[in-house]
């Protein structure tokens, strides 16, 4: 409550005019303050949207793995029980032959 030696009264809110903007510049400065830590902060919205991307790319990376470890355990599967895959990659993957096969051989 303020009161005015020429007026009288004045009442509450002509006393706390320039407090009332002080507290208002601290409010604006403060919460640009923290738009500015939201936005660029460690954990802040760039921060996020490039981990977002690191993210997409591992698990691009974790399931193309993942594929290839199915492909191999089918491979290790017929290489323990199918004896017909076995002879075809040893024919195949180190040149073997069995008894009777003619070979040809050509010069160059």
């Amino acid at each position: 409550m303020c009161i005015d030696s020429r007026n009288g009264f004045r009442g509450f809110s002509a006393g706390l005019r320039g407090d009332g903007m002080k507290v208002g510049r601290y409010l604006i400065v403060f919460v640009l303050l923290m738009g500015a830590l939201i936005t660029y902060g460690d954990r802040g919205l760039i921060d996020n949207y490039r981990l977002k991307g690191k993210l997409m790319t591992i698990k691009k990376i974790n399931h193309e793995i993942t594929l290839e470890n199915i492909a191999l355990k089918k491979n290790i599967t017929l290489l323990r029980d199918d004896l017909s895959y076995i002879e075809m990659m040893a024919r195949s993957g180190l040149g073997m032959v069995k008894k009777g096969d003619l070979v040809y051989r050509s010069m160059q």
